[in-house]
């Protein structure tokens, strides 16, 4: 899985919930780099986009993703501050899966992701034995 925020803190406190799952998480600190760790990692199976970072935003890497035979079925859940309902709707426009505003809660972005990538999770937000 990828996770692209320019805010390191997110970031980790994102990868250090995922990964209490099945999840390898890598992190991407702006939207140029998120495209070079698809380019690079070929196994991501869901990409996390905050939609404010440096050089490409959350959209622009989306834009690519849904652009690219390889990256067209990604799942995608974009990230960001509250009350960009504008971009809500650019997203989603763009093929994004879901659209989560900050601050979120881990456990239902958990379940979220494990939807998406097919994983069963109990009710108690744990993976399913």
């Amino acid at each position: 899985m990828l996770v692209a925020d320019d805010e390191p803190h997110i970031g980790r406190i994102i990868k250090m919930k995922l990964e209490q799952g099945p999840f390898r998480v890598t992190l991407a600190y702006d939207g140029r780099e998120a495209l070079q760790v698809l380019e690079r990692e070929s196994d991501i199976c869901l990409v996390l986009l905050d939609l404010m970072m440096p050089h490409l935003s959350g959209l622009d890497v989306l834009a690519a993703m849904r652009g690219d035979p390889r990256w067209r079925e990604l799942p995608c859940i974009i990230l960001t501050a509250a009350g960009q309902e504008q971009q809500h709707t650019s997203a989603m426009d763009l093929g994004a899966n879901d659209f989560l505003t900050k601050p979120f809660s881990p456990k239902r972005l958990y379940a979220r992701a494990a939807e998406l990538v097919g994983i069963a999770i109990d009710e108690h937000g744990g993976d399913a034995a």
